[in-house]
């Protein structure tokens, strides 16, 4: 199936991160800890900062990367950032992927979003959401533009999908997207794929069928769907290129 080209990356952009203690994954549990086993034999628990299923990026004896933190605020000292998936590493923290979202649109670095002066995060919307990103101060048009960010893990046969477990907490942003889109304003869904090895995204409608409905109404109702492939390193995280989005029933 051809699938039409996606807007123009302009330049390839990156995130700084911190990952620097290395580990193998114990066992992954309770959504928000994982035990890892340290290259002198000791285990420790960590943050696991990815609130998802996590399916294909949880295999016990992986390689992983963890950032180390001395707030005495903290309970844990070490957070989960990446794991090693076959050839390249996976970005588990969810959060890193509205961090590259801020830089891609400061940096005017993808073709859609150019031009915004004003980059606002955790944004409230009167139907009850709070959007990533609200752009505004275009020289162009005084509409703003309301972006959602997902990031984007499970992967399989160079198709990246999502999401990887049931979510009615993103229907819910879809259907607030289409409620701005009615009042005459942007709206946008930006997937940030945390790994290398995808070509192309789909909704995952085996996981959750109702998402995939929805998105395909937010599509027709005139949200705009993009995706952005980020190499995940050690020390940063890399907009690479831009992937193209099959909603096909079958994809």
């Amino acid at each position: 199936m051809n699938l039409p080209s996606p807007p123009k990356l302009l330049k390839q952009i990156s995130v700084p991160i911190e990952a620097a203690l290395k580990a193998k994954l114990i066992l992954r549990y309770k959504r928000f800890l994982a035990d890892i086993a340290l290259e002198d034999g000791s285990e420790i628990t960590v943050h696991c900062p990815n609130p998802g299923s996590m399916t294909g990026t949880k295999a016990p004896g992986s390689s992983v990367r963890c950032s180390t933190h001395d707030s005495k605020k903290r309970k844990l000292r070490h957070t989960l950032e990446m794991i090693r998936v076959g050839r390249v590493w996976v970005g588990l923290h969810a959060a890193k992927a509205n961090d590259v979202a801020r830089r891609v649109f400061e940096a005017n670095a993808f073709e859609p979003f150019v031009g915004y002066e004003t980059i606002e995060r955790e944004v409230s919307v009167e139907e009850g959401s709070r959007f990533d990103f609200r752009l505004s101060n275009h020289p162009e048009t005084d509409v703003p533009c309301w972006v959602e960010v997902k990031s984007v893990t499970l992967c399989s046969d160079r198709r990246a999908r999502f999401p990887d477990a049931v979510t009615t907490r993103g229907r819910r942003h879809l259907e607030h997207l289409m409620a701005r889109r009615k009042r005459g304003e942007r709206v946008a869904l930006l997937y940030i794929v945390q790994r290398a090895d995808a070509d192309v995204i789909a909704p995952a409608d085996d996981i959750d069928p109702a998402y995939g409905r929805t998105l395909r109404e937010a599509a027709n109702s005139g949200v705009e769907l993009y995706a952005l492939s980020a190499r995940v390193l050690a020390d940063r995280i890399r907009v690479e290129r831009a992937l193209p989005i099959d909603l096909s029933i079958d994809a």
